[in-house]
């Protein structure tokens, strides 16, 4: 592997995408098609980085019920009154079974306002107005503070939000990793893609056995 793209383990973070009930779950009002799918993948990848006090962000979307923060192309649609993602609503909850244990509640108005909250240990929520999850946030900031060079990406939908942060974190100089079998919305050719700019992609068997691997003599993480 080249020595700037080569993951570093040891000083990594693994980013959620959207994984939210309105996107991700079977029948939903605005389902991503495939997503239920890779939820029991990304919770055995979450489950390993909680054991071994590997640092969890999941990033989400919130639509205001006035469409204001919204993309323009689903702007109009937000305003007509369908209800997606809402603050406050069930909807915008991520998925259960990625949550951690005896999470904190999110607080929506904390998010909106550019909080990146703490729901977990060694786990946040941070909120994002567009596809990127570096858009109008401080999550580089919040990665750099915190000697972050790696990310693992996983989640809803590559096309849109995973893809766009994935290339906003290659050019911020982050190492790079997509879990190919985690993340909805994957094609052969989005993948070649991503490889030609340095990122690494792996299976959620061979992610797993790397971490544990590089883990099993220090047992309590980082």
């Amino acid at each position: 592997m080249d020595k700037y793209t080569e993951p570093n383990f040891n000083q990594c973070a693994v980013i959620t995408i959207d994984t939210q009930n309105d996107f991700s779950l079977l029948g939903a009002i605005a389902e991503i098609k495939g997503t239920n799918e890779v939820i029991p993948q990304m919770k055995s990848i979450l489950e390993t980085c909680r054991r071994n006090q590997i640092p969890i962000i999941h990033v989400i979307r919130l639509y205001k019920e006035d469409g204001s923060n919204v993309d323009i192309c689903r702007r109009e649609m937000i305003e007509s009154g369908v209800d997606v993602v809402r603050p406050g609503s069930t909807g915008a909850e991520l998925v259960s079974s990625i949550t951690p244990t005896n999470a904190e509640g999110l607080q929506y108005q904390d998010l909106l306002n550019g909080t990146i909250q703490l729901i977990g240990n060694l786990e946040w929520a941070i909120y994002k107005s567009r596809w990127g999850a570096f858009y109008q946030t401080n999550l580089e900031n919040f990665l750099r503070e915190k000697e972050i060079d790696t990310l693992i990406f996983i989640g809803c939908n590559f096309p849109n939000c995973p893809r766009t942060s994935i290339y906003q974190a290659s050019e911020r100089d982050f190492k790079v990793v997509m879990v190919e079998d985690a993340i909805s919305g994957i094609y052969s050719k989005g993948i070649d893609e991503i490889m030609n700019i340095g990122v690494k992609v792996y299976t959620t068997n061979g992610l797993i056995q790397e971490l544990e691997s590089i883990f099993k003599d220090h047992p309590n993480g980082i």
